[in-house]
Formats: structure tokens, C-alpha cells, sequence
């Protein structure tokens, strides 16, 4: 099925708009570029200005997410090319894209398709007999979860958790949905992170908040469904994982007739 007549939100933020979008519009669809994230940097980042000094010392470097690569190796790389013993792991399969473009090859991902930091975890490299005593630079967001970190300590590895961006909600970030609703023309939401859907829930008022629970609503991962189901959202549809997977769940959804 094809996106032909549909409006779709894209509540990334906006430097990571455009790919989606673009398969969106190759689709017939419309997409509705409604951030819900600025991303910006973390300026005179000392902690990492460090690790950058020390990036031979470690054994692996893990990446959280596509920006912990886009605002980390301009750093690491400043002065250095990436050390041929370091290994490169990732959460997702975009931000093993990301490291691919920085030409970093190899990349460890999660062998089950739960790409998220259990995944991760479970991974034979990441047990305590392969990562005790392993020094791991682990670059990330400000305030992300601590479970990679408080999980490879206690296996016995030796953490650096380096924040290298950080987080916030834009200003009028409902203005984009809210125009669509008035003019009736939006038909789904893509939300692919908790802080997405915590922000948009917190700038709607009560109509607007039905109106939500009304649109059908789409997420990468068990743990933003479940939160959105905590909200009162009605029409959750959990699609496969990274873009190629939400791509796929607009296509497989049963649009209603226009």
C-alpha cells in the first residue's frame, strides 16, 4: 500500500528529518516535519577533550545514538585517526550508518534486532568474562538511561561515560500538528523516542490531547508504546525497528478509505 493522500508527523529532530521524509514522499505521502527534540552540543566539553587524549587506551567505544557520533568524532578524530584496536558498537542500525560515513567499519550491533541497550548487553562481548577489566568510552546524551553503564561496571569493566550533546523541546512544537489537525490534514505521528512523546503530550491541552488519542501513532519500540499507552493513546501501532522498520508499518498500516 502507498502513502498516496496521507499526512505524516515526523517528530525527529530536524537535522534527521530528511531521509524519512524523502521515503515518505517517494511513497505519495506528505511528510509534516513537527520536531519534537533540539539537539545541540555540550561547548568546551572537557570530559571529552580528555577521552580524545586517552583514545588509545580504550577497547571499545560505545555510541548511543547517531548524534553521540555526529558531536563526538570531530573531537576524537581531531588530531588522530580511529585506532585500529578500538571496537565501535551501537545501540541501532542508524547510528552503524553514522560511523560507516566517518569511516568506522565493524561496528557490534545487537544480534536480535532489540536494538536498544538490553540488546546491546546481550551480546558475547558484553559478558563479564569477555568485557572484565575492558576500558569502555561510552559516548552518549545528557540524562540517557544508566543501564549500559551501571550493567558493563558491574561485569567489571572499566566505564568512561562521556555526555557529548544534550536535549530539550523546541519552542511551539505542537504548532505544526495543531495547524494539521485545523485544516484536517493530518493522518498519522511518528514518535521515536519517549522524550518526543513526553514533550508533545506536555504542550497539547486537554482537546488536543483526544485528538491524540485518536491518531493512529507510530513507534519503533516496546518502551515508547507502553508509555504512550500510559498516556491514554488509543491508536498505537508498534512497528519494526530504525527507520526502514517505521517506514515499513506506515505501508503495512489499514489506512481507512479517503
Amino acid at each position: 500500500m502507498s502513502l498516496q493522500g496521507r499526512t505524516i508527523a515526523i517528530t525527529r529532530p530536524k537535522e534527521q528529518c530528511a531521509s524519512l521524509a524523502a521515503a515518505i514522499q517517494a511513497q505519495g505521502g506528505t511528510p509534516l516535519l513537527a520536531p519534537m527534540l533540539t539537539i545541540t552540543p555540550i561547548l568546551h566539553n572537557c570530559d571529552l577533550e580528555i577521552a580524545a587524549n586517552r583514545l588509545q587506551q580504550f577497547r571499545t567505544a560505545i555510541f548511543i545514538s547517531p548524534n553521540s557520533v555526529e558531536y563526538s568524532l570531530p573531537t576524537l578524530l581531531k588530531s588522530q585517526p580511529w585506532p585500529a584496536h578500538l571496537q565501535a558498537a551501537a545501540v541501532g542500525p542508524g547510528t552503524s550508518k553514522t560511523l560507516t560515513t566517518h569511516g568506522i567499519s565493524n561496528c557490534l550491533l545487537p544480534e536480535n534486532q532489540r536494538y536498544d541497550s538490553e540488546g546491546l548487553l546481550d551480546r558475547p562481548e558484553f559478558q563479564p568474562e569477555a568485557i572484565a577489566g575492558k576500558s569502555v568510552l561510552l559516548l552518549r546524551g545528557v540524562g540517557g538511561r544508566e543501564l549500559l553503564a551501571e550493567t558493563l561496571i558491574k561485569r567489571g569493566a572499566d566505564v568512561h561515560p562521556i555526555s557529548c550533546y544534550q536535549r530539550s523541546a523546541p519552542t511551539d512544537l505542537a504548532q505544526p500538528i495543531q495547524s494539521a489537525w485545523k485544516q484536517n490534514k493530518l493522518d498519522g505521528i511518528l514518535l521515536s523516542s519517549s522524550e518526543s512523546l513526553a514533550n508533545l503530550l506536555a504542550a497539547l491541552n486537554p482537546d488536543e490531547r483526544q485528538r491524540l488519542s485518536r491518531t493512529p501513532i507510530f513507534v519503533p519500540h516496546h518502551r515508547i508504546a507502553e508509555k504512550a499507552q500510559a498516556a491514554g493513546l488509543m491508536q498505537i501501532i508498534l512497528t519494526p525497528p530504525a527507520e526502514e522498520g517505521m517506514l515499513l508499518g506506515l505501508l503495512s498500516y489499514n489506512w481507512p478509505t479517503l
